[in-house]
This record gives structure tokens, C-alpha cells and sequence, in this order.
């Protein structure tokens, strides 16, 4: 435990130095989107032509390059094929030149996906099926498109086999009590691993983990015996307090006889108030030896 901690500090001392360090988004411009001087002389030629088409088919043209994007999007223009110089535009107005330049629209809203319930074979060899649910956003629209194909099936796969690698180093006690513990180390693995990729993992939850049939069945038994072995000492803790309670009773009867006189009284009176019959009540020959005498 206290090695997975330090690594995953470590991890996150990095990455909060990669992105905090200065010069790490211009890094990223200058490698994916600084490019247009690199379009070479025949590439200059095809914008100039593409300017002049446009400038010739005013004001036609002028639809075929006025794009929108919404408040929530960001758009990546590439032109002759290279990312445009800027980053990613919008939301809003934006322009591109017909022929030469094409845009991909990248939604930056959280997304939140179901983790499919995984097999997973713990570490003291017990098989338990887990489900989770991950929530991420895209921070940086040009690496989500330039270093990725397909950046949200990516994640998808990715949470699925860090969902079993760090399962698979727990034992099954750990499963079903530290379910933060892991949500936490899920997302920092993930988060870890999809920072290249422009994406942003925020939150990790486990849903569900379900145990075999016979598991359950072995745990309640297990947990039904313990209940009965608590319930045995609960009773026979009754059993003694009642017998020492009993014990000072009868101390307290023996040092006077006629309070033993009045619990038979006592005794009868309650009987013959419950049901109306015929009791015999044996009376103790003590009350009797007055009426001998006599």
C-alpha cells in the first residue's frame, strides 16, 4: 500500500509539472499547430488559388466559408491536410477557405460512459463480476484529435483493463470496503494514462460488485452461524443473571418466612385471574399448624 501511493504521488507531481511548467501548451502548439509556414511553395499556391476562387464567386462563396460552433464545441481546421495556426476555434463565428481547408467539430462537455462488468479474478483467487461508471471531458481539443483516433473509444478500452489490473492486485475484503480507495486509484491511472491525449479523467465509480451464487450462499451461512453463536452467549448471560437474581431472592424469602406465605397468596391471585377453574394450590404446612392446634 504504502508503494502504490508513492507511485501514484509521483505520477501526479509529474503530470502537474508537465502542465503547470512553462512553456507545455506552447509545446503543444508549436508541434501540432505552428505549421502553416510548412505548406511549402506548391501549398501557398493552392490558397492563393483558393483565395482567388472565393474572392471571384463573392458573395456565393461567402456561405461556403462562415462555419458555427456551438458554445460548448471547439473546432480544428486543418489546411492541406496540417492543423491551422491558432488552436482550436470558436465557439462562434469562424472562417475556412473552400477546397483547401476542412474542420472536425470536438464536443468539450463531461461524457460519461459505463465501465461493462468485468471478470475479475481477485487476489486471494475468488471471481467477482465489477461494473463502474467514468466521467471525462476533452481539456485539449487539438492533441484529442491530432494524438488519437478515437479518443472516446480509447478511454473506454483503457478504464475497462484498469478496472481489472487494479482489482486483480486486491483481495475481496478490500473489493467490497475500499471502494473509494480504488475509484481514487482508477482515476489517477487513467488520468495518467490519457494526458497525452488532451483528456481530462474527473470522477471514477464502482456501481456494483457481484459475488458467485455460491459465495453468497457460504458467506450467509457463515453469517448466519455467527449471529446464532451471539445470540447462544446473549442467553446464557440471561440465564446467569437471572439465576444470581433469583439467588438474592430466595436470601431475602429466607430471612423472613411469612414473605413466602405471601408469594403463594400472590402466585394464586394470579392464576385465578387469568382463568376461571378449579385450582389445587398446595399451602405450606405452616399456615396449617395454627388450625392443628386448635
Amino acid at each position: 500500500m504504502p508503494v502504490d501511493s508513492e507511485d501514484t504521488a509521483m505520477r501526479e507531481s509529474k503530470r502537474r509539472q508537465r502542465q503547470s511548467g512553462p512553456g507545455w501548451h506552447d509545446y503543444d502548439h508549436e508541434a501540432l499547430e505552428n505549421t502553416d509556414t510548412d505548406i511549402g511553395l506548391c501549398g501557398w499556391l493552392l490558397v492563393g488559388i483558393s483565395i482567388l476562387f472565393m474572392l471571384v464567386t463573392l458573395p456565393i462563396s461567402i456561405w461556403m466559408c462562415i462555419k458555427i460552433v456551438k458554445e460548448y464545441e471547439r473546432a480544428i481546421i486543418f489546411r492541406l491536410g496540417r492543423i491551422l495556426q491558432g488552436g482550436a476555434k470558436g465557439p462562434g463565428l469562424f472562417f475556412i477557405l473552400p477546397c483547401t481547408d476542412s474542420f472536425i467539430n470536438v464536443d468539450m462537455r463531461t461524457i460519461t460512459f459505463d465501465i461493462p462488468p468485468q471478470e475479475v479474478l481477485t487476489k486471494d483467487s475468488v471471481t467477482v463480476s465489477v461494473d463502474g461508471v467514468v466521467y471525462y471531458r476533452v481539456q485539449n481539443a487539438t492533441l484529442a484529435v491530432a494524438n488519437i483516433t478515437n479518443a472516446d473509444a480509447a478511454t473506454r478500452l483503457l478504464a475497462q483493463t484498469t478496472l481489472r489490473n487494479v482489482l486483480g492486485t486486491k483481495n475481496l475484503a478490500e473489493i467490497l470496503s475500499d471502494r473509494e480507495e480504488i475509484a481514487h486509484s482508477m482515476q489517477s491511472t487513467l488520468d495518467d494514462a490519457t494526458d497525452d491525449w488532451g483528456i481530462k479523467v474527473e470522477r471514477v465509480e464502482i456501481k456494483d460488485v457481484k459475488l458467485p451464487l455460491q459465495l453468497q450462499r457460504a458467506m450467509a451461512a457463515e453469517a448466519e452461524a455467527s449471529r446464532e453463536a451471539r445470540a447462544k452467549v446473549i442467553a446464557a448471560e440471561g440465564e446467569m443473571n437471572a439465576s444470581r437474581a433469583l439467588k438474592e431472592a430466595s436470601l431475602v424469602i429466607a430471612e423472613s418466612p411469612s414473605a413466602l406465605q405471601l408469594r403463594y397468596l400472590q402466585t394464586l391471585n394470579t392464576i385465578a385471574a387469568e382463568k376461571n377453574s378449579t385450582i389445587i394450590f398446595p399451602l405450606p404446612l405452616e399456615m396449617m399448624q395454627s388450625f392443628m392446634k386448635r
